[in-house]
């Protein structure tokens, strides 16, 4: 199963594609959306739409997961984050994928096994599940690919749940 994570943003869209067989996790691809700083909104949105395109068309995921948005203080960059986001689960939805969301507490504790983890623990335990040999950089990468481990860590847990098995 194809698992796609994504870290929403304006300036920067993490996404993260990893396979998942059994209880193994095995990276795809990795890396991020760069959309420039004074570019017109609409076209920013548009460069991400198109990206997200070629990249669901490309890798083909099973499932994609997206994180939940919080912001506390600056709403005008919410709101910039947000289309963004819905720019990314338009480009899924017209391909009929399975959307999951995930707050950042949720995705620390799948990952981490602690919902009040630090960025950098998360970062290490991303490392490791995927076996990679550095963190991957920006942030947001990491962040998309912890999204995605999180989304892979509860379909099995659903599985289990709904008393379904796989190999």
């Amino acid at each position: 199963m194809r698992v796609l994570g994504i870290d929403p943003g304006i300036a920067i869209m993490g996404f993260g594609f990893i396979d998942k067989a059994g209880h193994k996790l095995t990276p795809v691809q990795y890396g991020c959306i760069e959309t420039a700083a004074g570019t017109p909104q609409e076209v920013r949105l548009k460069q991400i739409y198109e990206s997200v395109c070629s990249l669901l068309d490309q890798y083909k995921p099973d499932t994609v997961a997206v994180e939940k948005l919080f912001f506390n203080k600056n709403v005008t960059n919410a709101f910039s984050v947000g289309q963004a986001r819905g720019v990314f689960m338009l480009a899924a939805a017209q391909r009929g994928l399975p959307i999951a969301e995930y707050t950042p507490m949720q995705v620390k504790q799948a990952v981490v096994g602690y919902g009040a983890a630090e960025k950098r623990q998360v970062q290490e335990m991303v490392k490791m599940l995927l076996k990679l040999s550095t963190v991957p950089k920006p942030d947001d990468v990491a962040d998309a690919l912890a999204v995605a481990i999180c989304h892979a860590h509860s379909m099995v847990l659903n599985e289990r749940m709904n008393g379904v098995t796989r190999s």
